[in-house]
Order: structure tokens, then C-alpha cells, then sequence
């Protein structure tokens, strides 16, 4: 696992052993950010159930401002941790040892994001969920863009978000939702 390009290109990535986590797969992950490539510059991305820290490391070479990286597993946010260091994007990262529902109470209003990556694990309803409290919270900036990984046929529907891609990379699917603007409510 790697950097695909920007600042960090080519820099390996740890991920964690065994089975716990599923990092996201090389042509998965060239698939999402060429969906989004030209909205990452400037952005502030949270990449909730960060695992490895993959996908808010590779918007952060491609030149968003900042990431905020949560995962519940603190093996996990030792290895983002010293993914961020090892590509030189650690001083633009926030890595936090808490699961998803704590860390949405305790940051509701406090900021915005305009790329949210969820890749919680499958068989869960965490996307959904995760969603809603990040948008009760106030945390989704007009025009926020949500990749969601899973292993789920149909695209997720959420009121106030409009699906603008839903795709299949062998037995992953990604759902690309975008929070639609004031003027168009």
C-alpha cells in the first residue's frame, strides 16, 4: 500500500495485521480520487474509521489542508500516526483514539469538513448512522463530499445529500454523496 501521488508519492504505508481492518484496495482508492480529484486543494478532510490513515493521507499529499483521522483501534492510530510522520504530513494531521459516535459528540460545531471518507467495517450500519449525526452535528459544509466504501449493492440515500456516484470495484462498492447547497433545497 502506497501513496498514489502529490507531495508523498510512492511513500509505503503501514497497515495493521490480521483481520480487523481491510485497507482499501490500490484500484479502489485511484478510483475514488479521480472521482474527486479536483475538490481536495485547500479542503479539510475527516477520514472516520481511519484504519491505516490511507485515504485522508493520499488527500493530504494531493493537497488538502488539514485531516482529522478517528478510529476506535488504538493500534490503528499508532500506525497513522507513523504513516503521517513517514510521508512528511503529520503537522496537517489530527489522530484521535475514539470511536465515531464520541468523537461527532464532542466536535458538533466546532468545525466543518468538506471530504468525509467512511469505511467502517462491513455488515454494520455505522455509514448511515455516521452520517446522520455528522450532519445533526452541523460538521458537513455546504457542498461536502462523502465517499463511502462497502459491500452494500444499493447506494446509500440520505435526505440532504444527493448520490452522485455508485460504483462497484469487484466485491467493493462506493457510494459518492454530495451535500447539496442551500439554493438548491
Amino acid at each position: 500500500m502506497r501513496i498514489i501521488t502529490g507531495s508523498a508519492r510512492g511513500a509505503k504505508l503501514e497497515t495493521l495485521d490480521g483481520l480487523d481492518t481491510r485497507p482499501t484496495a490500490e484500484r479502489v482508492k485511484e478510483a475514488v480520487f479521480s472521482m474527486i480529484q479536483f475538490e481536495i486543494d485547500g479542503k479539510r478532510v475527516l477520514d472516520l474509521f481511519a484504519g491505516s490513515g490511507q485515504m485522508g493521507l493520499e488527500a493530504l499529499s494531493r493537497g488538502a489542508q488539514k485531516a482529522t483521522f478517528v478510529d476506535a483501534n488504538r493500534e490503528a492510530t499508532d500506525i497513522v500516526k507513523n504513516n503521517a510522520k513517514k510521508t512528511g504530513l503529520f503537522e496537517r494531521s489530527v489522530v484521535l483514539n475514539t470511536d465515531y459516535k464520541s468523537f461527532i459528540r464532542g466536535n458538533a460545531g466546532r468545525g466543518k469538513y468538506d471530504i468525509v471518507f467512511l469505511d467502517p467495517p462491513y455488515q454494520s450500519d455505522f455509514v448511515e448512522d455516521a452520517i446522520l449525526r455528522l450532519q445533526r452535528a452541523d460538521m458537513l459544509e455546504e457542498g461536502c463530499v462523502i465517499v463511502c466504501e462497502s459491500d452494500r449493492k444499493e447506494p446509500f440515500s440520505v435526505e440532504g445529500l444527493n448520490v452522485r456516484r455508485h460504483a462497484r470495484y469487484g466485491k467493493v462498492f462506493v457510494t459518492v454523496l454530495e451535500k447539496s447547497s442551500a439554493e438548491e433545497e
